[in-house]
């Protein structure tokens, strides 16, 4: 079976107070043999890239609305006028606060929706088949 890629870099902000933030590189990562979850890479260009993986539709539904609980909360808002999308990250090594724009991400998971439609994520893990051929047995 032939898996899908979307990916798409970007730069985000990590908020480090109300009036300041650093520009961080980023590279939002689907793949349709993982199709429940989205990678984020940041510092792409460093020797040691931060990896989260979360779910899709936690993303998905951050662009509209508050949502998520735990180690990662999404919520859309405005900045200078411009639409953005905040994602808080926990881990037992820090807390990020970090501002995407919403555009960019919006056509990025617009992509990955073409690629797996909400609702077909299961289909991508080949799980009937693998019972299929097991039960064949």
């Amino acid at each position: 079976m032939e898996h899908t890629v979307v990916e798409r870099e970007l730069e985000l902000r990590l908020i480090l107070s109300p009036e300041r933030g650093i520009p961080v590189p980023a590279r939002l990562s689907y793949r349709s043999d993982d199709p429940y979850a989205v990678h984020i890479t940041f510092h792409i260009n460093s020797r040691s890239p931060v990896d989260w993986t979360f779910a899709r539709e936690l993303l998905v539904e951050g662009v509209f609305r508050p949502c998520g609980q735990g180690d990662v909360r999404v919520w859309p808002t405005k900045v200078e006028g411009r639409g953005v999308v905040l994602m808080a990250l926990s881990s037992p090594d820090g807390d990020a606060l970090l501002q995407a724009p919403v555009p960019q991400v919006s056509a990025w998971l617009e992509r990955t929706l073409r690629a797996v439609p909400p609702g077909t994520e299961g289909e991508q893990l080949g799980i009937d088949d693998a019972l299929d051929q097991l039960l064949a047995r």
